[in-house]
């Protein structure tokens, strides 16, 4: 099969990486995705070289990164403009607005697409993506961002010869969307999935994953010099994240990897204990530097975990510390691979324990690690994937 993936990029990850490379955006579109590719954000090309390690001929579309778009259209000889991508409603909203609506969000979502607060493609750049569904002819397109790309978009683009559409969304879904334009979704959320089910719509539970070859594209092994990191997001969508990660500031030389959510308190202790956004191999070395690390799901994630820090860390062979989870059994064998905490004292007490314990943290670490390379590992999602398409 031919197989594009669909998906967008963190405007301020696009900006780190254009600003760390001077004059990228005026390279040809596959020097873009090399340079995109090589910096080990996210999913990279994992999804694409997994589908192609199983046969196929598979390709990524980064929807939202103009330089990158626009550099594809000029070589197709499409007349574009260049603009800069454009940031979230994080960065244009006040504080107290994004922590009142946090928990309504898939409810409002309809409406803030049409005032222009939620991502959303303009003409330019669904006249590129459209361009090229067209020159790839693609047999199936895997969208990664249900939110750049809606339904309205993706009902387009299988009528450009009718490929199987299949949709990956990890948190709680836009209401008012038609989803029956997809053959498939998946998540791996469980309650997710049932949403889907409910409207019709075929779905399957899929887990995010682990790229093995990241151990080997990463630099050397740093010194553990952290005792705590936590890395990641701390906004409006993670109270429960920010009640853990001050309590145990208040306490440890907590080190946090990520970004401060607007509005936060000036006397929060998370102030002090950030190092700035770390992005790709960046990431993965500020794991590889701690001690422990620490994890606490979304707040709409309820009591199922799979997030993919779960795989990040633990793949690259950090002691993982995270909340508890009704299926965590399923993922990982508790207090083995990985250890879970279940209130904040708990974590509190069990930092304390591991710290204190240098063989047992190093035995769990490692264990982890091999439970995610064999088992949480793309290539193995992708053959779930490819079956559960086949049978849609």
């Amino acid at each position: 099969m031919r197989i594009l993936v669909l998906n967008a990029d963190y405007p301020r990850f696009l900006a780190w990486l254009y600003r760390k490379q001077p004059d990228l955006e005026n390279r040809p579109y596959a020097a873009q995705m090399a340079a995109r590719n090589a910096s080990l954000f996210g999913v990279a090309d994992f999804y694409s070289r997994n589908f192609n390690g199983w046969g196929h001929s598979a390709a990524e579309i980064h929807v939202n990164n103009s330089w990158m778009q626009a550099a594809w259209a000029r070589e197709h000889g499409m007349a574009v403009a260049v603009t800069e991508p454009a940031m979230g409603a994080s960065n244009r909203l006040p504080a107290w607005l994004l922590q009142a609506v946090a928990p309504f969000k898939p409810m409002l979502r309809p409406f803030a697409r049409k005032i222009g607060l939620s991502p959303k493609l303009d003409a330019q750049a669904e006249k590129i993506l459209l361009a090229q569904i067209e020159d790839f002819r693609p047999d199936l397109v895997l969208n990664q961002d249900t939110f750049h790309i809606d339904t309205a978009l993706m009902r387009r683009i299988k009528g450009i010869g009718k490929p199987k559409l299949v949709g990956q969304i990890g948190i709680s879904p836009t209401h008012g969307e038609d989803w029956r334009v997809y053959d498939l979704l998946i998540s791996q959320l469980t309650a997710t999935v049932e949403f889907f089910r409910g409207h019709g719509v075929r779905a399957e539970v899929s887990h995010l994953a682990f790229e093995p070859t990241v151990n080997d594209a990463l630099p050397p092994a740093p010194a553990l010099d952290i005792d705590i990191s936590f890395v990641g997001t701390v906004s409006a969508d993670h109270r429960q994240r920010i009640a853990l990660l001050e309590a145990v500031a208040a306490r440890y030389d907590l080190k946090l990897f990520g970004n401060i959510a607007p509005g936060l308190p000036a006397s929060s202790p998370l102030h002090r204990c950030f190092q700035g956004e770390a992005w790709g191999a960046e990431m993965y070395q500020a794991l590889r530097r701690s001690r422990i690390t620490l994890n606490s799901h979304i707040d709409m994630a309820g009591q199922e975990a799979g997030n993919v820090r779960l795989f990040e860390a633990t793949g690259v062979g950090t002691f993982l510390l995270t909340d508890f989870k009704d299926n965590l059994h399923t993922l990982f064998d508790l207090d083995h691979e990985v250890v879970a905490w279940r209130s904040i004292d708990d974590c509190l007490e069990k930092i304390e324990q591991y710290l204190a314990d240098n063989a047992a943290r190093k035995e769990i670490a490692a264990a982890g690690q091999r439970r995610t390379l064999k088992a949480h590992n793309y290539r193995e999602r992708i053959r779930a994937i490819l079956a559960a398409v086949e049978n849609s």
